[in-house]
């Protein structure tokens, strides 16, 4: 038998805590997932916890999985272990301002000669309002479905869904 690595020896009150979620149910799936993980590897109520490629059998999940939710139990504790660390993406391109002038310019009357505001027509008037300096149709679509709104069947303007 190989020595483990990664020894997890969990406190009564985190093991009790993770035995509640589990129960419970009360926390997303991957959480839940995480927990029994702890669980299985803990050494201290028993005094051997489980092998990682057990682990992973009884739960499906692959062998790596084990092993860094291993990792970062020890890491960063319980908190860091269960939850993933916020990723930083890409910032959104309208502030919740441009968001709100967005949303009132769709419900204005359209341009003259136009019937309804089109994703290209809502996209044209930001950046001549200077809200943003270039926006794309994707963005613009997505910033409307956020707020609720559709360019829908109406003769004018946007549509509450």
């Amino acid at each position: 038998m190989r020595r483990k690595l990664y020894r997890v020896v969990l406190p009564p009150e985190e093991r009790e805590a993770l035995h509640k979620m589990t129960r419970t149910g009360k926390a997303r799936a991957r959480e839940i997932l995480r927990a029994r993980i702890l669980l299985g590897a803990d050494e201290g109520l028993q005094g051997e916890g489980k092998e990682d490629p057990q682990i992973a059998r009884e739960l499906k999940v692959a062998l790596r999985t084990v092993a860094a939710t291993r990792e970062r139990y020890l890491a960063g504790g319980l908190e860091r272990a269960l939850h993933d660390a916020p990723r930083s993406g890409q910032p959104r391109r309208l502030s919740p301002q441009g968001q709100a002038k967005l949303e009132a310019i769709a419900r204005s009357a359209p341009p003259a000669g136009r019937l309804r505001w089109t994703l290209e027509l809502l996209q044209d008037r930001l950046v001549e309002l200077k809200v943003v300096q270039r926006i794309g149709k994707e963005t613009v679509r997505e910033a409307l479905k956020r707020g609720g709104l559709s360019l829908g069947n109406r003769s004018r303007g946007v549509s509450r869904r």
